[in-house]
């Protein structure tokens, strides 16, 4: 497809050496999703947000998240017009096309739930009154490992929202020749627009349209109970993650210009859809990284479930 083959183009010209991770944010994008990149800090994580909102023909907000920080930062806040003798809603960077919350676990739990709403429903709340988001909506959020100082975790319920999560890592060394030489930390590189929101609309609506056979659904939801059944984790997927690996796996469909699903499609995007959902129980900690654990124990699960041929 030649306007997504652009638009990846144009964000591996951004982010070097990342296919993968690029396709991953694609998959999101196309899905109506929302992303949370996950990574040390320096290797690229606020680069490609900032790359891939910028690449659609629509609002942006970028807000760089802080420990006092207030909901009202996020959602806007109802002030008092003395011309008007009336109170008004003055909204927040929450109403754009695309947010990306930067640093989204440096705030405290009260600002970081100030998205769900807005992330479930594309609506927020304030004083009892309901706000339409404008449409497309995506949060694009970057965190840091919950290892670093100055830092809240995201609850069960907000990684929930999050269609999938992606890691970057380090650059192989062509590629970090390349940055050496070529870019700036000090600003980011200018990105033109790819698509109109019209486009961006239309190829959504697309992802509808991808055949995903029965077959495949069940070995979906096998995958799923194993989860929930495994004496490694404490936590299963939900049946939102079921509806996320469902809607992910149309996406990746129509990225690799199919209008049907195949099983690759859905190993390929267990882990990115699902380790984030899961808890690891006492049993299954090997290991320091509780995203790592969850996709080796995913992993795991892959293999002893029979593909459809």
């Amino acid at each position: 497809m030649p306007v997504v083959a652009a638009l990846e183009t144009s964000l591996g010209s951004i982010l070097k050496g990342k296919a993968e991770a690029i396709r991953l944010a694609l998959v999101a994008l196309l899905a109506r999703g929302h992303l949370l990149i996950e990574d040390v800090p320096g290797v690229g994580k606020t680069t490609l947000a900032h790359a891939l909102a910028r690449s659609v023909a629509c609002g942006f907000h970028r807000l760089q998240f802080t420990s006092d920080m207030l909901p009202s930062d996020v959602l806007g806040v109802t002030v008092y017009n003395a011309r008007t003798e009336a109170f008004e809603f003055k909204p927040g960077p929450v109403f754009t096309n695309f947010l990306l919350a930067d640093e989204i676990n440096r705030a405290t739990p009260k600002t970081q739930s100030a998205l769900l709403e807005a992330m479930n429903e594309v609506q927020v709340t304030v004083e009892g009154h309901s706000y339409p988001l404008p449409r497309p909506f995506m949060v694009i959020a970057t965190q840091n490992p919950s290892e670093h100082h100055g830092t809240y975790p995201l609850p069960e319920s907000q990684l929930d929202r999050f269609l999938l999560r992606l890691r970057i890592g380090y650059p192989g060394r062509d590629a970090e020749r390349l940055i050496v030489r070529n870019g700036d930390a000090s600003h980011f590189e200018p990105v033109a627009p790819v698509l109109e929101a019209e486009t961006l609309v239309s190829l959504q609506d697309r992802v509808h349209e991808v055949k995903v056979d029965d077959i495949l659904v069940e070995y979906m939801l096998a995958i799923v109970e194993a989860t929930r059944n495994n004496e490694s984790l404490s936590l299963g997927v939900s049946p939102r993650g079921s509806q996320a690996l469902y809607r992910a796996a149309q996406a990746l469909a129509v990225l690799e210009s199919r209008d049907y699903v195949i099983p690759d499609d859905i190993k390929r995007l267990v882990a990115p859809v699902f380790a984030h959902r899961v808890i690891v129980s006492s049993r299954g900690a090997l290991g320091a990284n509780p995203i790592e654990q969850a996709e080796r124990i995913l992993a795991g699960i892959l293999t002893h479930i029979d593909v459809p041929l």
